[in-house]
């Protein structure tokens, strides 16, 4: 057993690969909807529309991802995702070139559904590429490459689509037509350097292609399909959980730019607060390599730690509504240091409650990622009506439901691979 799961170790190395690339990927789009909102003069609203395409694609090709991961397997769903993900990326010049904002959100649900497909198949294959007991360790040391993406994407991009053409005029003056073409170039030149380096991993995934090809067996008498995990308590409260971490961290990350240019805030440019968006992610990165520590060593008491971070989460986001300044700009970056643990830890508690299979379980809970989308349209929403600070306090409510859903966790019985035995511990 212990030779086969050190055989186990290169191919956790390359799925890790996929986690540090959809990170990139999915936090691009941060900056890319402070560049929208000016160019197409929207609404917090309508720019949050960006992440309603993006997250919708969770809904709507999860139970689709789940078929194809099994017809396919897990080397071939891969390299199938990480193709649609470069056509996603080629569409945004065609979307920039008839100067459509339609045409930019059909683009981001294509790369998005390819995102969708590697969630399904990388998180419980990470999961499951080592002994059992150390899954939350090696989920939450995947996350920190994750992070490690969406912690270089806001430097990287923000420095190319917020920075000349329509960014480089001064208040007052008006914006023309080349000063348009050229900031719609720019967000051209990311996606395609984005579809370049998509096109290489997924050569470097076919050189490693047999090390992926690993599954845990389903129990007998067990069914794969998502609808199987509905009828888990377990399944559908982990499911509520992620749709309500996504959303709060979308929400926040999305607005982030935005926020700190604000006048009340840091008021600085827009070029220089997308690159401080970093350090929201950051936090993130730093969080989940502390975070896979701890629960190397804490193992059983998982749900306490999850409890801790979501209630240090919660009080940001009640202290940001009411602050102003520096003060309120730190904390709200702080607050990517608390979500660093949530979403490895919310999906492995489940995997571990749930009496469906770990196939199905893994395709509703990538399923409610598309609390990605629905959250941060209505906290666009509400920052037109009443402002960012005053929108704080809806990722504010959701961050408290999830230290009920982890203190309600520790009472629940753990089972492996769906079987009866409960474990020890808890």
């Amino acid at each position: 057993m212990n030779s086969n799961y050190k055989g186990m170790r290169a191919g956790f190395a390359t799925v890790t690969t996929l986690f540090f690339m959809w990170g990139f990927i999915t936090v691009s789009i941060d900056p890319l909807i402070a560049a929208l909102k000016a160019l197409f003069n929207l609404t917090y609203a309508q720019a949050m529309l960006t992440q309603f395409a993006f997250f919708m694609a969770y809904f709507i090709v999860s139970l689709p991802a789940a078929a194809l991961i099994a017809r396919l397997g897990n080397s071939k769903s891969i390299m199938f995702a990480l193709g649609v993900m470069v056509l996603g990326c080629l569409i945004v010049p065609a979307a920039t070139y008839f100067d459509t904002y339609s045409l930019v959100l059909l683009a981001l649900f294509v790369i998005a559904s390819g995102i969708t497909i590697l969630q399904v198949v990388a998180n419980p294959l990470a999961a499951a590429l080592g002994p059992p007991e150390r899954s939350h360790f090696r989920l939450t040391f995947s996350q920190a490459f994750n992070s490690l993406g969406t912690f270089l994407a806001p430097k990287l991009v923000s420095g190319v689509i917020l920075a000349g053409g329509i960014f480089a005029v001064g208040k007052g003056m008006e914006i023309t037509a080349e000063q348009r073409a050229e900031s719609f170039g720019k967000i051209d030149s990311v996606f395609l350097m984005i579809a370049v380096a998509l096109v290489l991993l997924a050569l470097f995934i076919f050189a490693f292609r047999r090390l992926l090809d690993v599954t845990r067996p389903v129990d007998a008498g067990q069914q794969p399909s998502v609808a199987s995990a509905l009828k888990s308590r377990w399944a559908l409260l982990g499911s509520g959980a992620i749709f309500l971490y996504v959303g709060a961290e979308v929400s926040i990350g999305s607005a982030m730019t935005n926020f700190l240019a604000e006048p009340d805030m840091l008021n600085i440019p827009l070029e220089e607060a997308g690159k401080m968006v970093s350090y929201y992610w950051g936090g993130a990165m730093i969080g989940r390599l502390i975070g896979s520590g701890l629960l190397f060593i804490v193992k059983q008491r998982a749900p306490w730690l999850l409890a801790a971070f979501a209630l240090g989460a919660t009080a940001l986001c009640l202290a940001v509504s009411q602050l102003h300044g520096s003060t309120a700009a730190y904390l709200a970056l702080s607050i990517g240091l608390f979500n660093s643990i949530m979403f490895p830890v919310i999906f492995t508690m489940t995997l571990e409650r749930s009496t469906a299979a770990p196939a199905a379980t893994s395709g509703l809970l990538c399923l409610a990622i598309v609390g990605g989308a629905i959250l941060p349209y209505i906290f666009g929403h509400i920052a037109d009506i009443a402002g960012l600070h005053t929108a704080y306090f809806l990722p504010a409510v959701a961050y408290g439901l999830i230290v009920l859903f982890a203190v309600a966790s520790t009472r629940a019985p753990v089972y492996e691979h769906g079987s009866a035995t409960a474990a020890a511990g808890h």
